[in-house]
């Protein structure tokens, strides 16, 4: 009775330290780990899909600030979602006299804080089904939900689905979007 009970309960252990593991396991962008004692910038240069993002954010200079204690939450547009830009946009933008509407763009998808998916879905649903966010830049970001996808809708109402969330850092949190946001 006694070495079953034992067992019972080492069984049980494994089962509730293996699940809190995987509970606490960031996801994975573009299949690369994103690891939650490294910054956003330490994370985004492995993700496979944010190159052209972190080329933007090498150019405007925000490398030291997106490595900074923070805590930022970072809307970051994928590669794909520069690409729909009209083309040579990201070209030109990348350009150094091009910097502070680079900065402007950037920090656009940049929040203070760091608001979850949940915290997101909250605010959401406690603003009657809006939420919004202040960003660095200075302008707002309106977030909705659509079934269980959250959704931003930028100043020029562009739209963008966070298709990835609550990918954790040391300084904050990114949610990847499908589309770049553009502030006024």
């Amino acid at each position: 009775m006694k070495k079953t009970f034992l067992a019972t309960l080492a069984v049980a252990a494994l089962a509730l330290s293996s699940l809190s593991a995987h509970a606490q396991k960031n996801p994975t962008v573009g299949g690369a780990d994103m690891y939650p004692t490294k910054t956003i910038v330490e994370n985004a240069v492995n993700s496979p899909i944010h190159k052209t993002l972190v080329a933007a954010v090498k150019a405007a200079g925000l490398v030291d600030t997106l490595n900074s204690a923070g805590p930022f939450t970072v809307f970051a547009p994928t590669d794909d979602a520069f690409a729909k830009l009209p083309a040579g946009t990201v070209e030109t933008l990348v350009k150094p006299e091009n910097k502070d509407t680079l900065v402007k763009i950037l920090t656009y998808h940049v929040v203070a804080g760091r608001v979850s998916s949940k915290q997101l879905a909250a605010m959401i649903k406690k603003g009657g089904g809006k939420a919004t966010l202040k960003t660095v830049q200075g302008e707002d970001l309106t977030a909705t939900m659509s079934g269980n996808k959250i959704m931003l809708t930028d100043a020029k109402g562009g739209m963008a689905t966070v298709t990835t969330a609550d990918v954790f850092q040391s300084n904050g949190v990114i949610h990847v979007i499908d589309t770049v946001l553009m502030p006024n």
